[in-house]
């Protein structure tokens, strides 16, 4: 609290009770209090601000965005928050390129390219070499080789080096990143030795005979640089987790995104929506697993807790004792998981309540298949509705989705019966829609 300890009127102007999370208040001379004030001319600059960049995201959204993306460069977790909404506006943010990106983040088309200032490891004075090595070099450097011989090494050390490497910065010139991790000891030496002889003066015999072709001894210089080993690229897979190690996010692709719309029939939330749900409310997300850490219960039994991620974020899960034994052996980190529970809102804090787990590549639909006349007649309806309740079981463990196809004559319908008709066990199910005559079949869900 501030005491005022005078006071001399000008004019009667109004003020805005805006409320704030503490007390803001002001004690007058007459003993009375201003609680939060708010002058008129502040709330206009505040508006006016909100308006322009209202504007500018609305008519200059890829701009604004690069611009809100350089200004929290050092800060990972704002990045990753922006570029969701990039996403979420129809805007992508490529990989570093180590011959276009610079510094900030640009603006690229209707895309945004990677700025340097956001890629771990390298430091004001590494990306201020690279630019200037890359300016030097007209532009563009013509391979990794012209790249190494270009830059100052002592500057754009060897952890540099292998982070952009793993960003995919050098994919363009050189899409083989195991090629260049495995090589990149020999590259590093090949360069310092060939600056040091030419620091000594000490030319080879291919420079003496060249002269003063700069351009021909430039073709030699990268003829006699070390061979790299004939190795096959690291797995898409091995590809994001690197970018994921290095970024502190995915860039080139987030690998839940092959399965967002064949994943639609399960009718997952995305984890920013988690907050919304019910408490006690069945949900399945689709997610990966990024933190694990078991946790011994005071009844001396397993459970876990659990950082989940989606391509909309992050959010918290937890396995009691009653369901580790289940789960324990999909409890795998960086594995596309569905992940069925309940959500649990309580003070502010939202999380899963996790009771089944699966990997993405193991999930299958039992499908139904049926003529317009079966999917009518009241008799079959019961016995197929009396056959999944009777599979379906608990309903917490009931995870398999059932689908009815019905072909018409001119059109093929799929109908997805709701999580009360799921069941617990693909196989059996199967079994026993054929053995009461039905046309029943299994399929991955990514088929």
């Amino acid at each position: 609290m501030v005491k005022i300890l005078k006071r001399r009127s000008i004019s009667t102007q109004s003020v805005y009770d805006i409320g704030v999370e503490k007390d803001h208040n002001f004690l007058l001379g007459n003993g009375l209090v201003a609680s939060n004030c708010f002058n008129k001319s502040h709330s206009t600059a505040y508006a006016y601000v909100t308006y322009q960049t209202a504007y500018l995201k609305a008519n200059y959204p890829v701009e604004y965005m690069s611009a809100l993306l350089t200004a929290s460069s050092d800060n990972q977790e704002k990045i990753e928050k922006y570029r969701e909404n990039c996403l979420k506006i129809g805007i992508d943010v490529k990989p570093p390129n180590i011959n276009y990106s610079h510094k900030e983040f640009t603006p690229q088309g209707t895309d945004i390219l990677f700025g340097f200032s956001a890629v771990k490891n390298l430091g004001e004075s590494a990306i201020d070499n690279i630019i200037e090595a890359r300016e030097k070099a007209g532009g563009k450097f013509t391979d990794f080789a012209d790249f190494m011989t270009r830059i100052n090494l002592k500057t754009v050390n060897r952890r540099a080096l292998e982070t952009l490497v793993y960003a995919g910065a050098f994919d363009s010139i050189h899409s083989n990143r195991r090629q260049l991790i495995e090589g990149l000891d020999l590259l590093i030496n090949w360069s310092q030795k060939r600056l040091k002889e030419k620091e000594t003066g000490q030319l080879n015999v291919f420079d003496l005979m060249l002269g003063n072709n700069s351009k021909s001894s430039t073709n030699i210089q990268y003829e006699n640089a070390p061979q790299l080993p004939k190795i096959e690229d690291f797995s898409p897979q091995e590809k994001l987790k690197s970018e994921k190690e290095h970024l502190g996010f995915y860039v080139s692709e987030h690998p839940l995104k092959p399965y967002k719309n064949s994943a639609k029939l399960l009718n997952p939330i995305d984890l920013n929506q988690l907050s919304e749900q019910k408490s006690r409310k069945k949900i399945c997300v689709i997610a990966m697993l990024t933190t694990i850490k078991k946790h011994i219960d005071k009844n001396n039994n397993n459970m876990a807790f659990l950082t989940l991620e989606d391509i909309s974020g992050q959010a918290d899960g937890i396995v009691f004792a009653s369901n580790y034994d289940q789960v324990k052996d999909n409890l795998i980190e960086d594995t596309p998981l569905i992940v069925w529970g309940k959500a649990d809102n309580k003070d502010d804090k939202s999380q899963i309540i996790i009771n089944h787990i699966n990997r993405m590549e193991n999930i299958k639909i039992v499908y139904i298949q049926l003529s317009p006349e079966q999917a009518s007649h009241p008799q079959i309806q019961g016995k197929l509705k009396s056959i999944l309740e009777e599979q379906s079981g608990d309903k917490n463990q009931a995870v398999i989705p059932t689908m009815a196809v019905i072909d018409g004559i001119s059109e093929r319908i799929f109908v997805r019966f709701g999580d009360n008709y799921w069941v617990q066990n693909a196989d059996n199910t199967v079994e026993s829609l054929k053995n009461a005559g039905f046309f029943a079949y299994l399929q991955p869900i990514n088929h």
